[in-house]
């Protein structure tokens, strides 16, 4: 018999990860090792469980998925991991893409999905859901770039915190870096946006359904 694929669920709520460890359990070729609430507790579990494949959530308190992501192939560059998210725009894709996830998976298509995208993604190959994959079809035909997709994944992350309301120490304090280099970014991000104010950051952040209205 072959080997199980490894798993690891990261999700800040309890109730998503029992259904998607229903649903897991369910096939006789994969097997859930552990399940992480937070970013934190994600780049922890990596190291000490090496998952094949970790299936991440990107919206949670504290350090997100993006940023975990970031600490996690800095550190495993051979990790492969499956973004599941209910964001379907694409400014989260493309930066989870261009950190080096392995898969982007939206929640509302999940079943048949799922098993295909882990197995996907476990043997080192990118899987997308269609409807992300039509939206990078599109924008590439359209040759339209939102300048949201030339922030890098730091300032992405910082962005969308600034977008969620913290200030600039609990950014500081959420990423592990200086305040200074908060505010560096900050005006970093709004140069490339060409905004000025917080209003108009968190106009923009709505606009690209980086948060909800």
């Amino acid at each position: 018999m072959s080997k199980k694929v490894s798993i690891v669920l990261v999700d800040d709520h309890a109730v998503v990860r029992a259904g998607v460890r229903r649903l897991l359990e369910q096939e006789a070729l994969f097997e859930v090792i552990g399940e992480a609430e937070s970013g934190e507790k994600a780049y922890q579990m990596f190291g000490e469980l090496k998952p094949d494949v970790m299936v991440m959530d990107l919206s949670m308190p504290g350090m997100g998925g993006l940023e975990a992501i970031r600490r996690i192939l800095m550190r495993h560059e051979r990790a492969r991991i499956l973004v599941l998210s209910m964001h379907e725009d694409l400014s989260f894709a493309n930066q989870a893409l261009k950190l080096g996830a392995k898969g982007y998976l939206i929640k509302n298509t999940l079943g048949d999905d799922l098993v295909k995208s882990i197995q996907t993604v476990s043997r080192g190959e990118v899987f997308l859901s269609d409807e992300i994959a039509k939206k990078m079809a599109m924008q590439s035909i359209s040759g339209e770039q939102d300048p949201i997709h030339e922030l890098s994944a730091r300032e992405f992350e910082i962005f969308r915190l600034l977008a969620e309301g913290l200030e600039i120490d609990a950014i500081a304090a959420t990423l592990n870096i200086s305040s200074k280099t908060v505010s560096n970014y900050q005006t970093m991000i709004k140069q490339k946006l060409n905004i000025n104010t917080s209003v108009e950051l968190i106009r923009y952040a709505i606009k690209a359904g980086v948060i909800k209205n």
